[in-house]
Order: C-alpha cells, then structure tokens, then sequence
C-alpha cells in the first residue's frame, strides 16, 4: 500500500513538474485569438499599422467624422496592402525594402492630413511629431519607454 501510494504521489509530482512546460509551449504555437484567421500580424506595440485600431485611434484623437473615418480607414488598408507586397517581395535589400514602406507611410499620412481641417491637421502635426521624437530617442537607445499615444 505504501508503494502504490509514493508511486502515485511521484507520478502527480511528475505532471505537476510538466505542466508549465507543456502550457508554455502550447501558448508559443496557438495564434493570437484576437487576430481573425488570416488577418496580417501587427507590428510594434499597439497595433501602429492595424487600420482598424489606426482610424480608432485616430477618430478619438482628431474627432472624425463618419465621413473622414471611412476614408482614413480606405487609405490605411490601401498602405497596408501595399506593405504587405514589399514584405514579400525578396528582390529588395533590406534598405530599399524600408526605404519603400517609409514612402508608403509618408503617402498614406499626406493622404490623411489632405482630409483633415485645419485644427485637425495643426493635431495631427503635433501627433506625428511627438512620434518622429519618440522614434528618435528609441532607435538611438535613448529611451526603452513606450511611445506616447499617437496616430
């Protein structure tokens, strides 16, 4: 009986040892459930480039209105699509590559302030700025925060 039970509290021990290790992998290959199937990975912290979550961020900063916001939302899946392209294309450096969405990204912001009023462009300047700065100081290692709420 005393064997039958240590045999049994080992094996519990055993499974117990395993679990975080089986989760922990589980979790690694499992997509995130929020992302449809299909849908393209964000990139960066607080999904920059999902157009979605951009027009959001956006119509709250800016006050869109219905009409601007389904513009905007047209014009940043019109870039993202475009990104996507020059990620998959293998013919490019990698400086050409990011050369190419810079220009895609700049497009598709000239875009945005053409529809936006006047006080909304001087907003939108003041955003674009505050993120220019904050991508300054964390390419040159300056500052490992996050970036302040922008786009």
């Amino acid at each position: 009986m005393l064997k039958h039970s240590l045999l049994t509290l080992m094996l519990a021990g055993a499974v117990c040892a395993a679990a975080p290790f089986v989760v922990a992998q589980d979790n690694g290959s499992t997509p995130p459930q929020s992302a449809p199937a299909g849908a393209p990975r964000e990139h960066g912290r607080g999904g920059h480039f999902d157009p979605a979550q951009r027009t959001e961020r956006l119509t709250k900063e800016l006050k869109l209105s219905s009409d601007q916001q389904s513009k905007v939302l047209d014009i940043l899946k019109t870039a993202q699509s475009k990104m996507q392209d020059l990620r998959s294309d293998s013919s490019l450096s990698q400086d050409d590559r990011r050369s190419k969405m810079m220009d895609i990204h700049k497009a598709s912001d000239d875009q945005i302030r053409a529809l936006l009023d006047d006080r909304q462009q001087k907003k939108f300047d003041e955003m674009q700025s505050r993120h220019e700065q904050w991508q300054g100081h964390h390419q040159d290692g300056q500052d490992g925060s996050a970036p302040p709420p922008q786009q």
